[in-house]
């Protein structure tokens, strides 16, 4: 009777084979789980800083790495465009506007180190369209009278776009209190300016004239 007892009370105190497996599983899936929650709450806070809106000073690092990007494209274009052009006020034009551009590229890197940033140049697909026509009118129109009034206005469109770009800049970069960085843009903007009423004033006085 005793050990029938013992036996009994043997088998109730151990558990089953398949009740123990079965904690072991539930055990490793809740170890499993852990992880993916922690990454679940790590992607989650980095959504939440993803999500966070873009301000003025963001939009104004953003234009100036599109005025960095066209400056350096200009700056491969003018002396193509200086050769093909007829016309040696053109030609001068052109020249020294290239030096004006160099300039242009180290003032913009100057920004980016007063806003302690690395010089980065974003795509600026509206430069790029802007050359691209250049160099059609140097190709269609090579030998032609229209020649140099084809380059006049292509350069002239640069010139208006780096305008609209650089009185931007300035405006922003007052509204924020970047006197430095403004002063700089005015610099610019005003270079700018200068060189699109000398193109004017070339297109008015003969370029014109000759392709009519």
């Amino acid at each position: 009777m005793a050990r029938k007892a013992m036996k009994r009370a043997t088998k109730k105190s151990t558990p089953k084979k398949g009740a123990a497996r079965k904690a072991v599983a539930k055990r490793s899936a809740s170890k499993a789980r852990r992880p993916a929650k922690s990454a679940a709450r790590k992607a989650s806070r980095g959504a939440a800083r993803r999500a966070e809106p873009k301000d003025l000073g963001d939009l104004f690092m953003e234009t100036l790495k599109d005025i960095y990007h066209a400056e350096k494209q200009i700056l491969r274009a003018l002396p193509k465009m200086a050769k093909a052009a007829q016309s040696g006020d053109l030609r001068r034009a052109f020249e020294t506007h290239m030096q004006e551009t160099r300039g242009h590229v180290e003032r913009v890197e100057k920004i980016f180190a007063l806003s302690g940033t690395p010089p980065k140049a974003k795509p600026c697909h509206a430069i790029l369209g802007l050359v691209e026509e250049g160099e059609e009118v140097m190709k269609e129109f090579k030998g032609s009278d229209a020649l140099d009034a084809g380059l006049l206005a292509a350069a002239q469109a640069v010139e208006h776009y780096e305008m609209s770009r650089y009185g931007t800049l300035k405006s922003w970069a007052e509204q924020h209190g970047m006197q430095e960085v403004a002063r700089l843009l005015g610099e610019t903007l005003a270079e700018e300016k200068h060189a699109d009423e000398l193109l004017t004033q070339i297109a008015e006085s003969n370029v014109n004239r000759m392709a009519a």
